[in-house]
């Protein structure tokens, strides 16, 4: 039985200063590279956002996601050595996803979050968009009734047997 293959995260940070053009290639060369070596599955542009730290004096950069699946790691390298020498990117992570990871969440630019949540309010003035519930379940109390019994009462019982079994045996 043959594994299917690894999923991937590729997050690449590029320079918001450099030409909307050369930006649009970095993305367009990478998707072309993740295409013809594996399957794309998710391309999200999640756009303009202060970085924590300043990078190469940049206080912001270009965020986008790109998840593929990956059979071999010549696609990895050849991305690693690709992003690594190419200007106009800040910044660039690889990570292997494990099975089960749940999706990424939709991290898109506020206006694009408007857009999308616009159907929502268009049959109801003043609705709010669904939140899901957590995925993860909440942590329970035990019962009442397999909560444990106080140590000193069932010591109490044995030393009270025992001298009465030790009366017991000697007839």
């Amino acid at each position: 039985m043959t594994l299917p293959a690894p999923t991937y995260d590729l997050v690449i940070l590029l320079d918001p200063q450099s030409e909307p053009e050369a930006r649009a290639k970095i993305i367009a060369d990478t998707r072309a590279a993740v295409e013809a070596q594996g399957e794309l599955l998710r391309h999200d542009e999640w756009g303009e956002r202060a970085l924590t730290y300043p990078i190469e004096k940049r206080t912001s950069a270009e965020y986008h996601l790109l998840q593929f699946h990956a059979s071999t790691t010549d696609l990895l390298s050849g991305l690693d050595r690709t992003l690594r020498i190419t200007d106009g990117v800040l910044r660039f992570r690889i990570v292997k996803l494990k099975p089960g990871v749940p999706e990424a969440p939709n991290m898109g630019s506020a206006a694009a979050r408007a857009a999308a949540e616009a159907p929502a309010r268009d049959g109801e003035e003043g609705a709010r968009p669904e939140v899901p519930a957590p995925s993860a379940p909440a942590a329970e109390a035990p019962p009442a009734e397999a909560a444990p019994e106080p140590a000193a009462p069932a010591a109490e019982a044995d030393v009270a047997a025992a001298p009465e079994a030790a009366v017991a045996e000697p007839a």
